[in-house]
């Protein structure tokens, strides 16, 4: 893995993300001296169906208040404020991308939420966290970076205690098929290790997971791409500037990776899936 996590990283690393994600919220009317967490949400989660998908996902997991729940992959902090947020839990979140970890940090000062979440530099498949660390796991398309599923499954077995729900969003291959790059997690097919829901199921279980719930999203992501694309075409005909989304972590080539994804999506090759594990 140490050979591909360089490019893995250099991948998501945009230069002047965070200016730019601030720019897009000033152009929507946000107060960016005082933000809320909820301004964010619109550039802050980066995966298919944002925010909405994350509380889709996160509905699911139980969480009590003052839990301690590990975000895998945990970007520029989008998913850790809305969990801290709405469950009351306290996040910490790893990422592989050192500029990533920063914005999070700063992200979460802003908002005044540096107390509940905190941010952390390293790799899935070697975390630096003690065993049984945390209560609850969640991993949102980071998966589809991460040649090893039985290492991610048996990290995530280790750092949580007995009992820990793990829940897993991740883009998957429902069937063959080529795959055109780029896309939003690589640009080429050197970075992009996308498996099967079996290859994550038998992962899991050889970690000591049980599967609680399986959900494919594929209906839900097409819908979501086609609302966006909707809502990029109504801007540009009164010539407005188009509302962020997803595609603004995703870089100059956006356009082209939301494009390839799209086409993967409709014809049922990929989807993002839900899935529900528990410890032992």
């Amino acid at each position: 893995m140490a050979s591909v996590e360089p490019g893995i990283a250099r991948h998501y690393d945009v230069s002047g993300l965070e200016q730019r994600m601030i720019a897009a919220l000033a152009d929507m009317g946000v107060d960016v001296a005082h933000p809320r967490a909820s301004d964010l949400e619109a550039v802050d989660e980066f995966h298919i169906g944002g925010v909405a998908a994350t509380k889709a996902l996160v509905e699911q997991m139980g969480l009590k208040p003052a839990v301690e729940l590990l975000d895998i992959g945990s970007g520029v902090g989008g998913p850790a404020r809305f969990v801290a947020n709405s469950a009351g839990v306290n996040v910490t979140g790893i990422d592989l991308t050192q500029s990533y970890v920063d914005i999070a940090t700063g992200l979460s000062k802003r908002v005044g939420m540096a107390d509940k979440t905190r941010f952390v530099q390293g790799s899935a498949l070697e975390m630096p966290f003690g065993n049984a660390s945390f209560d609850a796991a969640m991993i949102l398309h980071v998966g589809m970076n991460l040649p090893d599923k039985n290492k991610l499954m048996s990290e995530a077995a280790r750092v949580l205690r007995p009992g820990g729900v793990f829940a897993v969003y991740d883009v998957m291959r429902l069937k063959d098929g080529a795959l055109t790059f780029p896309l939003p997690w690589a640009s080429t097919p050197a970075i992009s290790f996308v498996a099967t829901p079996d290859d994550y199921r038998s992962a899991a279980a050889a970690s000591g997971f049980s599967v609680i719930a399986e959900r494919p999203r594929g209906a839900f992501a097409i819908e979501f791409f086609a609302t966006m694309r909707g809502r990029m075409a109504a801007a540009q005909a009164e010539g407005k500037k188009p509302p962020p989304g997803v595609g603004l972590i995703m870089g100059d080539e956006a356009r082209t990776k939301i494009a390839n994804l799209t086409a993967a999506l409709e014809g049922g090759i990929l989807a993002p899936v839900e899935l529900l594990l528990r410890l032992g």
